[in-house]
């Protein structure tokens, strides 16, 4: 089967790793890529937004089958895109409609789908710039710290949690009228603030039924000890220790039936992965947000647990027989702590050489903001998010020393890191 990747992360690299594994694939193709996935197949430079290129890729190629790494264009409607076309709505796109994808692409959208299909989420309301005045009562209301959301698409960076009530305000007022997150903050939404402890499950559905993937906890902040600014996420822990079976039991009857539930009642069609951004208050889960792929960098911890292969998987995803697989998960621990550029999440610089990565033996390194240099054919860095260096392990400890120990072989000019992942699981 040939197969073509949307994406250029890590995320994206972990997948192509575990794709290029499988008996079944043929041909692996990712476009655009990075530097670590032309070692698992062929880059295709086109952008994953342009629907257009990528017809005309699946057509040249011969593909079988798309596998939508990031949100942009599912959103957008790449699956619609194919399913309206004759000559390409064949092939099985993995990943949902844009319909289905407003779960993650309007914060508001998914609000009211858990209100109506009585999934435990946060005290909300939705406000634009015709209701400023009312959002700022409504923040007047509510106990700091008060949680501020950009409704839309915000490259995961959308969220502020502010401390005061005058900082709830001016953050509030910039949101919507300065447009501090472009077109995603045409709506703000406002949240309760939940008091507890955040963790990613996923699952992966075909629509009328679904597997449980192994959960995930993320590190959004820069800084150490979780301060700082929000960034696309410094490192990840597979298995969550205070993910036990009973709180695992309560995640799948409260919230990820609810939503099976919800989505087949209301007629959108599915398919793909669901991930469950939850907070763990006291013994209970509460969903924070849904998006409609994988986490990054939780898919970096998550898919090397993975035993099962994932082409038959998706192919399972693409004829609906997804109830009659068996998952195999490893029980052992992943960690995974992401390298990253100076500056990031602010401005930071490209083109800096990397080395090193050849001499890691005891952790995979998955590349996210890399690429070849066209002159010198050096791999150098080409975005905020460098790479993502995961170990396993029969415990955290064991694992996350392996990660620093690898990642102290790996250079580059500004390179940064997160010291203390896993710090609040011990």
């Amino acid at each position: 089967m040939n197969i073509l990747l949307l994406g250029s992360g890590g995320r994206e690299h972990a997948m192509a790793w575990k794709l290029a594994q499988s008996p079944l694939l043929s041909r692996l193709y990712i476009a655009p890529g990075n530097a670590g996935t032309s070692t698992t197949g062929t880059n295709l430079n086109l952008s994953v937004n342009d629907f257009n290129a990528v017809k005309s890729a699946v057509l040249a190629y011969q593909i079988e089958m798309v596998v939508v790494g990031p949100e942009d264009p599912l959103v957008n409607g790449i699956h619609d895109f194919f399913l309206a076309d004759p000559s390409i709505k064949h092939i099985p796109v993995i990943g949902p409609g844009r319909h289905a994808a407003k779960l993650e692409g309007s914060k508001d959208f998914a609000k009211e789908f858990m209100i109506r299909n009585g999934i435990p989420t946060a005290r909300y309301q939705t406000f634009t710039r015709a209701t400023l005045e009312n959002g700022i009562s409504f923040l007047q209301q509510l106990s700091p710290p008060y949680v501020l959301k950009a409704d839309g698409l915000a490259a995961g960076k959308g969220v502020i949690i502010c401390q005061t009530i005058d900082e709830a305000i001016i953050e509030f007022t910039e949101m919507i009228l300065g447009s501090k997150f472009g077109n995603a903050t045409q709506k703000v939404v406002i949240e309760e603030f939940l008091s507890g402890i955040e963790l990613s499950v996923f699952v992966i559905t075909d629509g009328k039924s679904y597997k449980l993937l192994p959960e995930a906890k993320d590190y959004k902040k820069i800084g150490a000890g979780d301060t700082g600014p929000n960034t696309g996420g410094m490192g990840s822990i597979s298995p969550v220790p205070f993910a036990d079976m009973q709180f695992m039991q309560k995640v799948e009857e409260k919230v990820i039936v609810p939503t099976m539930e919800g989505l087949i009642r209301e007629g959108i069609d599915y398919n793909g992965f669901i991930f469950f951004g939850l907070m763990k208050v006291g013994d209970e889960p509460f969903v924070i947000e849904y998006n409609c792929r994988m986490g990054d960098p939780e898919t970096e911890s998550v898919i090397p647990r993975l035993k099962n292969d994932l082409v038959a998987l998706f192919r399972a995803v693409a004829d609906k027989t997804l109830d009659s697989t068996t998952m195999s998960i490893d029980p052992r621990t992943a960690a995974t702590v992401m390298l990253v550029s100076k500056g990031y999440p602010g401005e930071y610089e490209k083109g800096a050489v990397i080395t090193g990565t050849e001499m890691v033996t005891d952790s995979y390194v998955f590349h996210a903001g890399t690429a070849a240099n066209p002159e010198t054919g050096s791999t150098v860095t080409n975005g905020g998010r460098v790479i993502a260096v995961t170990s396993v392990g029969a415990t955290m400890k064991e694992a996350l020393e392996k990660s620093y120990e690898s990642i102290g072989k790996i250079n580059y000019k500004g390179k940064n890191f997160r010291p203390d992942i896993g710090f609040d699981l011990t």
